[in-house]
């Protein structure tokens, strides 16, 4: 799949969420819980993806008593693909270094 640039960190996120079962069929706020991020975050993400093509999207059939029905979202074969590539250049990643630094102390008053 060939992409202009390279999903942000939140994106990726999303996509590797949803990648755990590509077939099942997943609402915003449980991605919210899953990954970590607020609904003004998740819900442009799922919007854009699924503007991509990236997502399916359908409204939940039989939603709880006193419960409007809830937006679901599900990887199309191109997000599995974009999903199973990050997920591979993720693995490949070496793992990030910390570098020491020594710390100069100034004496007290100086």
């Amino acid at each position: 799949m060939t992409r202009s640039r390279r999903p942000s960190a939140q994106t990726v996120a999303v996509l590797l969420a949803l990648a755990e079962e590509p077939s099942a069929w997943r609402y915003g706020y449980e991605l919210c819980q899953q990954v970590g991020l607020k609904a003004g975050s998740m819900y442009p993400i799922l919007i854009r993806l699924a503007d991509r093509g990236l997502l399916e999207t359908t409204w939940e059939t039989t939603p709880a008593a006193g419960r409007p029905p809830r937006h679901l979202y599900r990887l199309t074969g191109p997000g599995l693909e974009l999903a199973t590539e990050l997920a591979a250049e993720a693995a490949a990643a070496p793992e990030p270094r910390v570098q020491s630094r020594s710390l100069r102390l100034r004496p007290e008053g100086a």
